[in-house]
């Protein structure tokens, strides 16, 4: 059956990932709304949740690029009417990454307070990071395994049941969060920091459970690990390599982000929490559109319909100019009310309207980027990805920030650079698109 390229279709793919994506960026920032807000050491522990948000999300997306790859490898194969070659590689998949996960819980949790240190945390807010980290890592391999399975469901052109899940999962986080951090009379003491982490890890269980449900009850794909390994686990093992060291590099990017942020000062620190966490719901958003590209590109490729995902691509780059706009014109309409959600700081709040309209301005470029690096995931393209990632954080974003901040800039260096590095990661992943697929789409 070909593939219809159409706005309805697309939505249809589109609006219940970016739900689902969104799931994640609002678990981070209930945490940050909710910890921002607590009686005592309120930017402390804000700038505690927003450096341990940043070495998780590190683990997370280093580990969790299975789901571009199951993706990537289901999605062509159903393409090419040929699902039954890969039903036994998800578990398979999970089973390699769930088992790496948890060696990586039992080399870092020892050396938590020193990990920590290296994002320049000390005092209050290192001891902090330590107490947030200790509990929340806990969940990180329940996180992987849902990741996983996500990636199954998009290869089968459903993203409805992830949504499913994400909403069951954000829903308990925050009733959780106010529990545990505040406190319920009689019933809860208030847990404070550790409360978040805590919602954070019953949440990513429940998560996980749910999504095995779904996956046994709605589909074919078993989740008992068979032998041999599947033929694609080699190709699957490649694409992971190269989306690992393309997320070194992204992460090499946060890492400099949150550091230098954190050397300016508390109030700097807190207020690039925030900010930053606006900047991943946002990216969150435009990411459903980027799932549409994902499925449908692998699909498209899998029939060899050229024509098609030529298509796709004029139509996701309007889809996306057009969320991108639409999330600035909502920040601005919103502008004065945001920061008081998350802080009361006074201090906090000041540096965070020095950056703010950045981050707003910014969303177009990334709705590109983002869109055709999901494209080019789909495709299997990783190592054009892993390429470009390195090439525009180490010749880009690191040298704009340290030439920034030599000037004294501080978190207006951070914002910028980041807003440049996104632009070198988007063109020329257009320009490469056009050049591979425009000639074979007039043949077909």
């Amino acid at each position: 059956m070909k593939t219809n390229i159409t706005l309805k279709n697309i939505n249809k793919l589109a609006i219940p990932a970016l739900i689902s994506g969104v799931a994640e960026p609002i678990l981070s920032l209930t945490d940050t709304a909710i910890i921002g807000n607590v009686d005592y050491n309120a930017a402390e522990s804000l700038a505690a949740v927003g450096i341990v948000g940043t070495f998780i999300s590190m683990l997370i997306w280093v580990l969790g690029q299975t789901r571009s790859a199951i993706s990537s490898i289901v999605s062509q194969h159903v393409g090419a009417n040929k699902l039954d070659h890969v039903k036994n590689l998800p578990a398979q998949a999970i089973l390699i990454i769930t088992s790496i996960s948890i060696l990586i819980i039992i080399t870092t949790l020892p050396f938590s307070s020193e990990i920590f240190k290296l994002y320049k945390a000390s005092g209050t807010i290192l001891n902090y990071s330590v107490d947030y980290y200790n509990i929340r890592v806990f969940g990180f391999p329940f996180t992987l395994f849902t990741i996983a399975i996500f990636g199954t469901f998009r290869g089968l052109q459903n993203t409805y049941y992830p949504m499913i899940i994400a909403i069951i999962g954000t829903i308990v986080n925050i009733v959780l969060d106010f529990s545990f951090v505040y406190g319920i009379e009689g019933l809860i003491n208030p847990m404070h920091i550790k409360g978040a982490a805590y919602a954070s890890v019953i949440a990513q269980i429940i998560m996980a459970l749910c999504s095995a449900y779904f996956l046994i009850k709605k589909t074919d794909i078993s989740l008992r690990v068979t032998f041999p390994l599947n033929k694609e686990i080699k190709t699957f093992s490649i694409m992971i390599l190269n989306l690992f060291v393309r997320t070194l590099a992204l992460n090499a990017t946060l890492y400099f982000a949150t550091r230098f942020a954190t050397s300016y000062g508390t109030e700097y620190i807190a207020a690039y929490t925030i900010a930053i966490n606006l900047w991943f719901l946002g990216a969150f958003i435009i990411d459903g559109y980027a799932s549409a590209g994902n499925i449908l590109s692998g699909k498209l490729l899998g029939e060899k319909n050229y024509k098609k995902l030529v298509e796709l691509s004029k139509l996701l780059i309007k889809c996306g100019i057009g969320v991108g706009i639409v999330l600035t014109v909502l920040g601005l309409i919103s502008y004065n009310f945001v920061g008081p959600i998350f802080t009361k700081d006074p201090k906090v709040l000041e540096q965070f309207y020095n950056v703010f309209w950045i981050v707003l301005a910014m969303q177009p470029f990334c709705a590109l980027a983002f869109i055709f690096d999901g494209m080019f995931k789909g495709m299997g393209k990783m190592k054009f990805l892993r390429n470009l990632l390195l090439l525009s954080t180490g010749l880009v974003f690191i040298p704009v920030l340290f030439l920034l901040d030599s000037y004294g800039l501080k978190l207006y260096a951070v914002f910028i650079a980041l807003t440049i590095w996104i632009i070198a990661r988007g063109f020329p992943l257009i320009i490469k698109f056009r050049q591979l697929f425009l000639s074979l789409s007039q043949k077909t």
